[in-house]
């Protein structure tokens, strides 16, 4: 059994960029910064490592990316890697490694922290999950 499958929880690192393809389909990227924290064991100092990911959504969630996500946004996402290869003008043979988004949870506005790193006093809310297998996902069922 093979199994693909990515789950990240993470910020926005730019606004999202959409394009249609030559075949009509709609296609939106943006870059996601997730993090990892711990304690050094040997100075007991905190430490933290930042991953920088490449997302891929398509069709109606990459309408809904474009429309409710900005730099900064925080979101929850499936989907599984995909690598893409090409060669550039001189030839060369590229490589890069995407997210290709099956599932998207947007975080309610004003959700995460404050501009000193306090946690936001707002009061959490559901987040709604929208599946692109959904048959039909209608603009104005989105909460906000």
């Amino acid at each position: 059994m093979n199994l693909n499958k990515v789950l990240l929880i993470g910020r926005l690192t730019r606004d999202p960029e959409v394009k249609t393809t030559t075949s009509g389909q709609m296609v939106c990227t943006f870059g996601l910064a997730t993090n990892r924290n711990w304690t050094n064991r040997q100075t007991n100092e905190k430490e933290e490592q930042v991953e920088f990911h490449n997302i891929v959504l398509w069709q109606k969630l990459a309408e809904i990316a474009s429309q409710y996500l900005k730099k900064g946004s925080l979101v929850y996402l499936e989907g599984r890697l995909q690598t893409r290869s090409w060669e550039d003008d001189s030839g060369t043979k590229k490589y890069r490694t995407e997210v290709v988004v099956q599932n998207l949870q947007m975080a309610p506005k004003g959700t995460g922290t404050t501009p000193n790193n306090s946690p936001s006093p707002e009061k959490e809310e559901e987040i709604p999950v929208i599946d692109e297998d959904d048959e039909e996902i209608d603009i104005k069922d989105i909460p906000f």
